[in-house]
């Protein structure tokens, strides 16, 4: 393990966030440990080094796990690291299909994505290539998925509004990014998103710590007001709180 692995984890079993991103890293492993059953269905969306997918395997050892990861030398460490235990696929995913432009950033390669972005670096190195992009509904639509993680870096409206079917079928709890400085260069209105999940698919949505403390979830207007003053970036969108 790396020491600064070590170090996240150490900070995340003791409570202490030091930054936003580290409260989130918590939050999201205790909703993952409380909701998930040994049997659960997940989708790891924007998969990276697999941090997410090994939670996806601890919680739920006996379901069948699904993760995307579009950037080519982590999609091949992913296939070894999780050989026989998950299907890894090397797709962006979106609500179209077809061969596109991949901004690989890297020297961040969590900052990759569709499209550029404002990157929280100084001197972002940028590589172009060509990538494979699909839909869920087209690979997945006819499995019963429990639970679904969207990180993507602004693309998140994309991978939901194709997989349409995939969602009102199953109803997954979907845990998902969606902030200034990323979604707004795809184009994508809080609104917009608020009445795809909300009132399109039926899933209420909820800051992170909305859906631990079983609070009541977000109005629309909370979730725009909350995009625009950039108080939080991570939701829950589920049928049940």
């Amino acid at each position: 393990m790396e020491i600064k692995e070590l170090i996240r984890n150490t900070l995340i079993f003791l409570h202490l966030d030091l930054s936003k991103n580290l409260k989130y890293d918590r939050l999201t492993k205790l909703i993952m440990k409380k909701l998930l059953k040994a049997d659960s269905n997940c989708i790891d969306v924007g998969c990276h080094k697999g941090e997410i997918l090994d939670m996806m395997l601890k919680y739920a050892p006996n379901g069948h796990h699904y993760a995307f990861e579009p950037i080519p030398y982590l999609f091949q460490e992913l296939k070894k690291k999780f050989n026989g235990k998950a299907t890894i696929y090397p797709y962006a995913l979106s609500d179209e299909t077809g061969i596109t432009s991949f901004n690989l950033v890297k020297n961040a390669p969590a900052y990759s994505g569709l499209k550029q972005r404002h990157y929280d670096i100084d001197k972002p190195d940028i590589e172009v290539i060509n990538i494979e992009m699909e839909t869920l509904d087209n690979l997945l639509g006819e499995k019963h998925i429990d639970f679904i993680k969207i990180d993507v870096e602004g693309g998140e409206f994309g991978v939901l509004k194709g997989a349409k079917k995939m969602l009102k079928a199953s109803l997954p709890t979907i845990l998902f990014e969606c902030g200034k400085g990323a979604s707004d260069y795809y184009g994508t209105q809080p609104a917009d998103i608020f009445n795809y999940l909300n009132k399109e698919i039926g899933l209420k949505i909820y800051t992170l710590d909305q859906f631990i403390g079983k609070r009541q979830a977000m109005s629309q207007a909370d979730f725009v007001d909350c995009f625009e003053k950039q108080t939080d970036y991570y939701f829950v969108a589920s049928a049940n709180a």
